[in-house]
């Protein structure tokens, strides 16, 4: 399976951030939209990647507020991002590997989306549970001729 087809079911909105934008709007935006993170841009171009983490940490960091801290000071500026045609088991490996919970889905210079670990898990669920479907629905309707030889011949 493919990033496309979890992009595909996710839907395309798409939350983002500038650099220079306070930080305590960006908070409002993600608490109002229920979104754990936001993709900064700068005139067109992936600049960073904002979560929660990264806002906690400058909670702690301000001494509980955010002040007049902006997304660039506290953003990760070297996010992991994929494509469209990485496979969900790769992905899977780079987020566990950089315990990252959101990725941006580039093709080339242009974002197409962010996957959360959660699309990827739910993702590799659903997959699984149809596969197991299909050999459950394979089993039920094996064929009795076969079933018949096997018998005999024992």
């Amino acid at each position: 399976m493919k990033v496309s087809e979890i992009l595909r079911v996710k839907g395309g909105t798409l939350f983002t951030a500038f650099p220079e934008q306070p930080l305590a709007e960006v908070v409002e935006t993600m608490s109002e939209r229920d979104i754990g993170s936001l993709v900064v841009m700068d005139h067109g171009e992936l600049t960073g990647m904002l979560t929660f983490r990264e806002v906690i940490q400058a909670v702690v960091k301000n001494g509980g507020t955010l002040g007049k801290t902006v997304v660039r000071s506290v953003m990760d500026d070297h996010p992991l991002t994929c494509t469209p045609e990485t496979e969900i088991d790769e992905v899977r490996r780079m987020m566990l590997g950089r315990h990252a919970r959101y990725m941006p889905v580039m093709s080339q210079r242009t974002l197409m989306g962010v996957i959360s670990f959660y699309d990827v898990a739910k993702a590799v669920v659903d997959g699984q549970d149809f596969e197991n479907r299909m050999l459950k629905a394979y089993i039920r309707d094996w064929p009795v001729e076969e079933q018949a030889n096997d018998q005999a011949s024992g």
